[in-house]
């Protein structure tokens, strides 16, 4: 593809080189230039990828894109013909066009849409934002489109999906080179919508510049990511700049219900469509009858059921339903739809044990998603013993630790403080910044045990029968990280292990 086609609208200050040369691929990273690819300079976290444009040049990139001042081009020496030993003599240069950017990481995300032919805007491109909520409605929106006879595609924390083709995902919003990859293979197989899930962290960094979304959906705001975004203010501005950022023919769906719904939609161009479970909005929706089995809902006057539990999902369903409108779907065929929707993989995920017991797996890591597990169990089954197994994430905010441990005092008879992804942190410290949101009442009721595995074999062998024991933080993983070890964790492997033991025990 020809350079200047590729660097079009990307905030150009200054060429210098020919703009009429073939480009073979784009790269952000100098360990995988190839031969006449596009290098692009971006200012990382940890590493500023101007330090290895020569390491590009000296693997073949034709030409670069940068911000800072401009870079020295490196020579290559070679050998004299007929001359031994070390003489040598500076190798010929193949000329190399620089294009300096008001902001690399802009302009990273304009060329990968430039570089694929802009596939966002040809097929339906649906994202979401807010603290929670995001998967769930990703994937229920994905997998009620495709049981509908559409073909789609899906950008998730849990896995990424080009039709039914699965492949594996790093971080909730994948690097601008990734996103554009995945929805050019969409288009290519006939994709018609994608459902993505779109973080503070991807909005910041600039991973969805350039996608032209057909909806943006907008879920809550609660405490989360202050490690990175530093001030609960900025956590907003970045959620608010996705809708800032939606083009005039677009459709903002708008949780209401939460009190930063507003804000959202603020300085947006896009057509806004509000949702609320408690008042009056565009979509409205009201839980007649919940229970573990699901909920009968009415939403604008109809009446539904669905698998999912808590009032936390109906919003969730709402978003979907309002989504589904946006993108001119059916109302009766949409709720038929929903119906037949399974809960996303680790969200109140009930796995049955010993002794009647109730395991119910979740995602739950930030205080408010730990709020609605667990008062969503204990409206759902009440009289039951509730125990709250959870941990917090090492190299993350620090500040929802003693904030996790207000939320399970509150909802829970008996809580187990365990570890989850302790990272570069000592598992010990996560806990001890736990321990000091619990009061002494909260404190007589807890027990820390930092091995995972051995917290939940307490919490099977000790809870009472019938009990509903919530194993908060992990969900849909499969791993634990412990220093730099990432290690298979399944929790319905282990459950599954430590089922039998008991069973064997009892008899």
């Amino acid at each position: 593809m020809r350079l200047g086609d590729i660097i079009k609208d990307c905030g150009v200050v200054e060429v210098k080189g020919s703009l009429d040369i073939g480009v073979s691929a784009v790269v952000d990273d100098s360990r995988k230039v190839t031969p006449g690819a596009l290098f692009v300079a971006v200012k990382g976290l940890g590493v500023d990828g101007h330090s290895f444009i020569g390491k590009a040049i000296e693997a073949g990139a034709a030409a670069v894109v940068y911000e800072d001042t401009a870079p020295t081009v490196p020579t290559v020496p070679e050998p004299v013909e007929g001359v031994e030993g070390p003489v040598v003599r500076q190798a010929h240069q193949p000329e190399i066009t620089f294009v300096k950017v008001s902001s690399s990481r802009h302009a990273l995300a304009i060329i990968a849409a430039n570089f694929h032919d802009n596939p966002s805007r040809k097929l339906s491109l649906v994202g979401i934002t807010g603290t929670n909520g995001k998967t769930t409605t990703v994937t229920l929106l994905y997998n009620m489109f495709m049981a509908q006879g559409y073909n789609c595609g899906l950008l998730s924390t849990i896995a990424n999906y080009v039709g039914r083709r699965r492949s594996e995902t790093a971080n909730t919003t994948a690097s601008p080179l990734v996103i554009n990859s995945l929805l050019a293979e969409m288009v290519d197989a006939g994709c018609e919508y994608c459902f993505m899930e779109v973080s503070s962290i991807g909005v910041e960094q600039e991973r969805v510049a350039g996608l032209d979304f057909k909806v943006g959906i907008f879920s809550n705001l609660t405490h989360d990511h202050l490690d990175y975004h530093g001030t609960f203010a900025e956590y907003l501005r970045c959620k608010k700049l996705f809708f800032d950022n939606l083009g005039p023919k677009a459709t903002a769906v708008i949780n209401i219900d939460d009190r930063h719904g507003e804000v959202m939609t603020q300085n947006t161009k896009a057509r806004v469509v509000t949702f609320s479970c408690r008042g009056m909005a565009d979509h409205t929706c009201r839980v007649l009858e919940e229970s573990f089995e699901g909920m009968l809902l009415r939403i604008d006057g109809r009446e539904a059921w669905t698998r999912l539990v808590g009032k936390h999902n109906a919003s969730n369903i709402l978003a979907i339903y309002s989504a589904a409108m946006a993108l001119g779907a059916d109302p009766e065929e949409t709720l038929v739809a929903i119906s037949k929707l399974e809960p996303a993989p680790g969200r109140l995920e009930i796995i049955r044990g010993p002794r009647d017991l109730s395991f119910v797996i979740d995602y739950a890591h930030t205080p408010d998603a730990l709020d609605n597990a667990l008062r969503t169990l204990r409206e759902v089954d009440r009289g039951k013993e509730l125990v709250c197994l959870f941990g917090c994430g090492g190299d993350r905010d620090k500040t929802k630790r003693p904030e996790m441990a207000k939320v399970a005092e509150e909802y829970s008879d008996r809580i187990i403080v365990t570890s989850d992804n302790s990272r570069s942190e000592r598992t010990e410290d996560i806990l001890s910044d736990i321990k000091a949101g619990f009061s002494q009442k909260g404190l007589s009721r807890a027990v820390f045990i930092p091995d995972r595995k051995e917290a939940m074999r307490a919490a099977l062998l000790f809870s009472s029968p019938g009990a509903v024991i919530l194993l908060a933080g992990k969900g849909h993983e499969t791993y634990q990280i412990i220093g730099q070890e990432k290690r298979h964790f399944d929790e319905r492997e282990i459950l599954d292990e430590l089922f039998k033991t008991v069973e064997t025990i009892d008899k």
